[in-house]
């Protein structure tokens, strides 16, 4: 499977030290997202979660009952992930969030849970739809 965790040993479960050698220069931009999702919700608890062997370790930031982001490390990049209801999903449709994003949302399965997406994290200028979309995610 080509979109698995660069990290899928179940035993090893990533450092920090892991995180700068696989992602690169794309690591600033892991430290940027985190900091932006903790700056709006400073209660948000982050933990390395191994859901099994077909997806190996992610990163993510919930509150209580939730997860608000996803970082799925990938080599020299990542991707951040979100699973949006209804409400999310329609403001999202009227933001200005890029075309790709909305049309990856509005063809995504939807489970009872809502809709997921993926977004490949490589260069700054994803930064403002994934602000945008923390923001709404919080919103909801």
């Amino acid at each position: 499977m080509d979109d698995i965790s660069i990290f899928p040993d179940k035993l090893a479960k990533p450092e920090q030290k892991d995180l700068i050698a696989t992602l690169g220069t794309s690591y600033e931009l892991w430290t940027q997202i985190e900091k932006i999702v903790m700056g709006k919700y400073p209660a948000g608890l982050s933990e390395w979660n191994y859901p099994g062997k077909k997806y190996g370790w992610s990163y993510r930031i919930k509150d209580k009952k939730r997860a608000i982001i996803y970082f799925l490390p990938r080599n020299k990049y990542f991707k951040v992930a979100f699973v949006f209801g209804q409400k999310a999903t329609d403001e999202i449709m009227e933001s200005t969030i890029s075309a790709d994003i909305k049309s990856e949302l509005e063809q995504a399965t939807k489970y009872a849970e809502g809709r997921g997406i993926r977004i490949d994290v490589n260069s700054s200028s994803i930064l403002p739809d994934v602000r945008q979309l923390i923001d709404i995610k919080l919103k909801y």
